[in-house]
């Protein structure tokens, strides 16, 4: 991969310690099933059609009332997720959202995106680097040389660097551990994937409707929507002799696809369906390598990023509550996520982008600043951070190999970037914190499977615990060497901005 692809593709989360309390959002306590009840869905080529989440009182009696204001409002309720008090709406009422909001019982509403919904198409992810057949023989001749399980482990510099290679011949992990990849969908026919594969645990999200029909989570174009799929296998890839090893290969592999198929991008509607899906459903971890569209910050102080906020911190919540521990990249912006005054020039991204300063404290990444999420940063082969990686003082809580191209390892290929699955039976190199937070899934796999019954808050603080302590750089950061400081490293050896508590360390993980 001759450049770093867009940031929504490789790391897309940046995470803050989220400021918000439960209580000042109005994000309820809800429990038991929040199955959505399906309405037939309003038809996407409507002229000026949005999408819009309404957030109400989680009770039966005021659901019932919101869904009779929204129908006089113009607006058709697409799911109901009653148990946490989401609503999913389609509207091509301008002044939907106002009204909407006005309603009693309604504690946010907002739009989903600022482009009315629109015919499904194909969008483009940016070039990976597929790995050629020439470079694959040259890496399995390194890896037979080296006793290796796997004919490409000899290029996973990554498997080394947190001791997954050594940690799978303890405890690979448990087939009644199932991680789930939120993602552009996984190719669950790779010969890699396929042995730890969950159909049963798989959807399509897209719409914020779930779609088991089998088949329905994989990439609708494998040529490039090859995200989920490579993060799939950075996390479960069996050893079964072929290809790549995963981080923790004995356990189970879910893909529950979200991205657009029109324009690629993970709205909040497609997020919050992924989130109960998986809580309904028994996954005990999911992967977030992404943030959720078309906002790269959502701000309080506007109600349509509120309601976003508001509704995936809902869903996400309730897989907690369940037993799932949330775990999201950082991002791929090198910003700093403690300070108080960053750009953000990209959104919205589903139209044309205006260019803001926005407060990280005030306006959020979502999910990765979610309270009880796990926020990843990215590292290179030599340890330190890599150099797109976002960073912060009290919003990192550990970092895992994402890769880095100027980080070069001594490995058959020299790159520096992560090897893992691609659709179609292919191998490939990527980089972002989307490669590192997938490691970071893994290892709670491994401690999942060490400790069948922790909660997600006491396997978050396992791996905090069992990371390896790395300290900020003695000099000046210059992450491309282009001798400009890139970013300052702020706080102590046991907990600082680059790498939260350290490294996370797989071998601890099944001691």
């Amino acid at each position: 991969m001759a450049h770093l692809p867009s940031r929504r593709r490789l790391a897309l989360a940046v995470p803050v310690v989220l400021s918000l309390t439960a209580a000042s959002l109005g994000f309820l306590p809800t429990a038991a099933s929040a199955a959505p009840v399906t309405a037939p869905v309003a038809r996407a080529a409507d002229a000026g059609t949005l999408a819009y989440v309404v957030n109400t009182k989680a009770d039966h009696g005021t659901i019932r009332k919101v869904k009779k204001a929204i129908a006089e409002a113009g607006g058709t309720v697409v799911a109901t997720y009653d148990r946490i008090g989401v609503l999913v709406v389609h509207s091509a009422n301008p002044d939907f959202g106002a009204k909407i909001r006005a309603v009693r019982g309604v504690q946010s509403a907002g739009a989903t995106r600022t482009a009315p919904l629109s015919p499904a198409g194909t969008t483009d992810e940016g070039a990976a680097q597929v790995l050629s057949k020439a470079e694959a023989a040259k890496i399995e001749k390194a890896s037979d040389a080296a006793g290796q399980s796997e004919p490409l482990e000899a290029d996973q510099w990554d498997l080394r660097a947190i001791g997954a290679d050594k940690a799978a011949t303890i405890n690979p992990g448990s087939k009644k551990v199932t991680v789930a990849v939120i993602d552009t969908g996984v190719d669950d026919t790779h010969p890699d994937l396929a042995p730890n594969f969950s159909a049963s645990q798989s959807a399509n999200c897209v719409g914020g409707v779930a779609d088991t029909t089998p088949g329905a989570w994989r990439p609708y174009n494998p040529a490039e929507d090859y995200h989920g799929t490579h993060v799939a296998g950075e996390i479960a890839a069996a050893r079964n002799g072929i290809g790549v090893a995963g981080v923790a290969p004995g356990v189970k592999i879910a893909g529950i696809k979200v991205s657009d198929p029109k324009d690629g991008l993970f709205y909040p509607e497609n997020v919050v369906c992924a989130f109960v899906f998986a809580a309904d459903h028994g996954v005990e971890v999911t992967n977030n390598s992404y943030y959720v569209d078309p906002w790269l910050y959502n701000c309080m102080d506007d109600p349509d990023q509120r309601a976003i906020v508001d509704a995936v911190n809902r869903a996400q919540l309730y897989a907690q509550r369940k037993g799932t521990l949330n775990v999201a990249s950082a991002g791929n912006s090198n910003h700093d996520l403690d300070s108080h005054a960053l750009e953000d020039a990209s959104s919205p991204d589903d139209s044309t982008p205006v260019t803001r300063t926005v407060d990280p404290h005030e306006c959020f990444d979502v999910p990765t600043q979610l309270p009880g999420v796990v926020t990843v940063s990215a590292t290179g082969v030599k340890g330190t951070k890599s150099y797109y990686s976002s960073y912060g003082l009290g919003v990192v809580d550990v970092a895992a190999p994402g890769g880095d191209k100027f980080q070069i390892p001594d490995t058959p290929s020299a790159n520096g970037r992560i090897l893992s699955t691609m659709p179609n039976n292919a191998y490939g190199f990527l980089q972002g914190t989307s490669m590192a937070s997938p490691h970071v899934a893994g290892v709670a796999a491994l401690l999942k499977s060490t400790h069948p019954y922790a909660n997600p808050a006491q396997l978050q603080a396992l791996l905090k615990l069992q990371a390896d302590a790395t300290s900020c750089p003695t000099e000046p950061y210059d992450g491309d060497g282009n001798g400009v400081v890139d970013a300052t490293c702020v706080g102590g050896k046991r907990l600082n901005g680059f790498f939260g508590f350290g490294v996370v360390n797989a071998l601890r993980a099944v001691k």
